[in-house]
C-alpha cells in the first residue's frame, strides 16, 4: 500500500481523539473545520478505509484509525525530542526564562505547563517573578523577567507577542439571586449589585473596560485577592462577580454558583506571551509557548487557540 502519510496527518488524528470532535480538534491544530474534514476525508479516500465511526460522540476510532494513532503515539513525541535537540544545538541547552504575570489565574495553568517543559529543557531555569504584576513588559524592559503573561498586545512596546488562547469571562451569581433567572446579564444589571473583582487596576478587569465603563454604570466595589474568596462571597449573597468561565468550572459543575454570559454576544478575554525580541526566536522559548498552548488546550474548557 502507498500513500502519502504526513505528520500533519497524525498530528490530525491524535487532535480529534484527545479533544473529542471536529471543532476542537480544528482550534488546536489552527485549521478551519472545513479544511480539517477536508483533510480527514482525503486520508480516508487514500487508504480507502473509514477512520472514525460516523455520529459517534465523542468521535470513536475504527481499527485503521486505532493503528494511525498509535503510530501518532509513537512518532509524535520522537519528532518533539528531535526538533528540541536541533533547538539545542543551534541556540544552545540553557538558559533563563523568569516569568511575571498580571492575571491572578493565571497560576492555576501556568504550573502544570511548567511542570511538563521542565524535564525537556532541564537547564533552562524556570523561576515566576513572585505577586501580581500590573505591568509585566514594563519587567522585561527592566531585565527584571524574560516573559511577560498580558492580556492585551500593546503594539508600541518593542516586545513580541505569542498567541496563546481567548476565553469567555462570565457573570456568577448565588444560585437563588433574582438574576440568576436571566439567559444573559446587561451593564445595567449590575448598577445596584456589589462587583467583587481581584485588587487590580480597573483597566485590567474587562467587565469595567468593555462592559461597564461604556454604559456609565458605576457599582459598588468590593475585592479579594482569592478566587476560592470571591465565590464563596458570591454564593453567600455579598455581590456578584465577573471572571474567566476555565476559572470557576470546577465550582459551576458542584453547582456552589451560577454563571450567566454578560452581554447577548458574550464577554471574551485574551492572553498573550510578551518576550524581547532577541530571545523570540530561541528555541526553548517557542516550546514553552507551544507547551502552555498544548496543556491549556487539553486541561481548560471552553477555550479557543489564538
Amino acid at each position: 500500500m502507498s500513500t502519502a502519510l504526513e505528520l500533519r496527518h497524525l498530528r490530525t488524528i491524535a487532535a480529534l481523539v484527545e479533544t473529542g470532535g471536529v471543532a476542537r480538534a480544528a482550534e488546536r491544530l489552527n485549521l478551519t473545520q472545513s479544511a480539517l474534514s477536508h483533510q480527514l476525508k482525503q486520508l480516508e479516500d487514500q487508504f480507502g478505509l473509514s477512520l472514525f465511526e460516523r455520529k459517534s460522540q465523542p468521535l470513536k476510532l475504527t481499527p485503521a484509525g486505532q493503528r494511525l494513532l498509535a503510530l501518532s503515539d509513537q512518532v509524535l513525541p520522537q519528532v518533539g525530542d528531535a526538533l528540541r535537540d536541533i533547538g539545542r544545538i543551534r541556540d544552545g541547552a540553557a538558559g533563563s526564562l523568569r516569568i511575571a504575570v498580571e492575571c491572578h489565574t493565571c497560576f492555576d495553568w501556568l504550573m502544570p505547563a511548567m511542570d511538563e517543559f521542565r524535564p525537556r529543557w532541564p537547564e533552562v531555569e524556570l523561576d515566576i517573578v513572585s505577586g501580581f504584576h500590573a505591568d509585566p513588559v514594563g519587567l522585561i524592559h527592566q531585565n527584571e523577567a524574560d516573559l511577560g503573561i498580558v492580556s492585551e498586545r500593546d503594539e508600541a512596546e518593542p516586545v513580541h507577542y505569542f498567541p496563546l488562547f481567548r476565553y469567555e469571562i462570565v457573570a456568577l451569581l448565588a444560585n437563588d439571586h433574582q438574576l440568576a433567572g436571566r439567559t444573559a446579564l446587561q451593564a445595567e444589571d449590575f448598577a445596584d449589585e456589589t462587583l467583587i473583582t481581584y485588587p487590580v487596576p480597573d483597566d485590567m478587569l474587562d467587565v469595567i473596560r468593555q462592559v461597564l465603563r461604556p454604559a456609565g454604570v458605576q457599582p459598588r466595589r468590593r475585592s479579594s485577592e482569592l478566587t476560592v474568596a470571591i465565590l464563596q462571597l458570591v454564593a453567600s449573597r455579598r455581590g456578584v462577580a465577573a471572571l474567566p468561565e476555565w476559572a470557576v468550572a470546577p465550582y459551576l459543575e458542584r453547582r456552589y454558583v451560577t454563571a450567566r454570559p454578560i452581554g447577548e454576544q458574550g464577554l471574551f478575554g485574551e492572553l498573550y506571551a510578551a518576550v524581547p525580541p532577541s530571545r523570540a526566536g530561541l528555541a526553548y522559548v517557542e516550546d514553552f509557548v507551544d507547551t502552555v498552548r498544548a496543556t491549556c488546550a487539553s486541561s481548560l474548557p471552553g477555550i479557543s487557540l489564538l
